[in-house]
Formats: structure tokens, C-alpha cells, sequence
């Protein structure tokens, strides 16, 4: 596993949880707590997060802010190897269903 890329994304997730608490006003604490915690960080914490559909994802469904969800990040090209074809169905399944234009 590339030990760079996923420190690139444990930064992704960690922008998440500012950007949604700066612009949103949504302290995302169980959040932090997760991708803060030395045995699991952002990527693992994804992994974890990505068969059920979190809180949120729903706070930021309602919000408008598809492109601060996990499964955005997780889908973003320079990131497809870190995640299995099944993870990454289900992130554009979830955000295809919101009405959520991918970027390509």
C-alpha cells in the first residue's frame, strides 16, 4: 500500500472535518475522533465508514455538500487504488442516488 497516498488522504479527511466546521457550522466529533485516533486515521476510518451511510453523510446531503463527503474523497482519480471496485460502487451509488454529479 502506498504509505504517501494514504497520508495524502488522512489530510483529505482532516480537511473535511475543518471545512465543514468552518463553513457548516458541523462539528463532526465522532468524525475527528476517528481519523485522529493512531490506530485508524482518515483512511482506515473511511474504509469503516463507507458500508453504511453515515450521519454525515446526511448532514452534508442536506447541506448541499456532497463534494465534503467521504465518498467524494474516495472516488477523487489519484485515490482508486487505495479502495476496492466494491468500496468505490458503493460511494457512487450513494452519491449518484443524492443527485450528486461526479467529477470526472
Amino acid at each position: 500500500m502506498n504509505s504517501t497516498l494514504i497520508q495524502k488522504f488522512n489530510s483529505e479527511m482532516m480537511d473535511i472535518y475543518l471545512t465543514a466546521k468552518k463553513e457548516l457550522k458541523y462539528n463532526a466529533s465522532r468524525f475527528l475522533q476517528m481519523i485522529t485516533d493512531p490506530n485508524m486515521g482518515g483512511y482506515q476510518a473511511a474504509r469503516k465508514l463507507i458500508p453504511e451511510m453515515s450521519d454525515g453523510f446526511t448532514t452534508l446531503h442536506m447541506a448541499g455538500r456532497h463534494d465534503l463527503t467521504v465518498e467524494a474523497r474516495v472516488l477523487k482519480p489519484e485515490y482508486a487504488e487505495l479502495f476496492t471496485d466494491e468500496e468505490k460502487d458503493i460511494c457512487r451509488r450513494r452519491l449518484t442516488e443524492c443527485g450528486y454529479k461526479i467529477p470526472e
